[in-house]
């Protein structure tokens, strides 16, 4: 459940008094984007790169950016501050409200920034995972554009939970393995971990930039390849990783089960990711201390 606090627009009021209108063809359309931050010691980790990605897919559906990326830090630390968040997860929402003809005559800002708190979703480990063909079209124009139009994986992952599942495993239209609906997937050979390459249609998440970067200090590389369903027979570990799960070991995918979950290898990444969240956040108070 969302904090009380959000910032909407110009302002920080309590969630009950913003209002948001049928007229915000943004809204009816689904054409927005967000992006979800984790908040460690009230600071937002990685702030900068999940700006760089609402830019950039800002451009892909052709949406202006009224906002700068400080002025939004600024407003999204007033949030933390008055919902007092030392450790949980923010989202920011652009809305874009000038798109078609379905929408009112009511004065409205071009983009609608919307901003809230909430604490770390719940998750258990090892995780279970099921399996869908045709979760991502890798072929489509917003292929791994974070957009609000969420529908496909709030369903795909509700019909997995119904089977028992906790998430699920996104094949694109070729059988390839994508992601999950919220979490990039690795598998780990050897002294290698291997991740789908973007053109697989899976979001260039954050948590896996990061990791990509930061593999070689454990003496790991984190190689991007095509991968399909029965490559998992043959890895040794797999898990996914998300902003707001870090590292999660994977202990079953459709009724294959896996020897170890976590394993060495994610357990180490864990670590070293870990690490990499402490001193970013450490930097941060560091320099507003100052």
């Amino acid at each position: 459940m969302i904090d009380r606090h959000i910032f909407h627009n110009d302002e920080l009021l309590p969630v009950e008094k913003s209002r948001l209108s049928p007229g915000q063809a943004g809204i009816i359309c689904g054409w927005g984007l967000f992006t979800t931050i984790r908040i460690v010691k009230g600071e937002a980790f990685g702030y900068e790169r999940h700006w760089r990605r609402l830019e950039k897919d800002a451009a892909i559906i052709r949406m202006p950016m009224p906002n700068t990326g400080p002025k939004v830090r600024v407003h999204l630390q007033e949030v933390i501050r008055a919902n007092k968040v030392s450790e949980g997860c923010a989202r920011i929402y652009l809305i874009y409200n000038e798109v078609g003809v379905w929408r009112s005559d009511e004065k409205m800002p071009q983009v609608d920034l919307i901003i809230y708190t909430a604490p770390l979703p719940e998750y258990h480990e090892p995780v279970r995972l099921g399996l869908r063909e045709h979760g991502r079209h890798a072929a489509s124009a917003l292929a791994g554009v974070k957009t609000i139009s969420w529908l496909p994986n709030v369903w795909a992952v509700g019909e997995a939970q119904k089977e028992g599942f906790d998430e699920v495993v996104l094949l694109n239209e070729r059988g390839e393995v994508a992601e999950c609906t919220a979490a990039n997937i690795f598998l780990v050979k050897g002294d290698k971990v291997l991740t789908p390459p973007l053109n697989s249609g899976c979001l260039e998440g954050v948590t896996r930039g990061i990791l990509m970067e930061i593999a070689p200090e454990a003496g790991f590389s984190v190689v991007e390849q095509t991968l399909r369903p029965e490559d998992f027979a043959a890895a040794d570990e797999i898990f996914i990783s998300s902003t707001n799960r870090n590292l999660i070991g994977v202990g079953e995918i459709a009724g294959q089960k896996m020897p170890i979950a976590p394993g060495p290898v994610t357990r180490k990444l864990d670590e070293l990711f870990d690490a990499h969240v402490t001193d970013y956040v450490n930097r941060r108070l560091a320099s507003a201390a100052r």
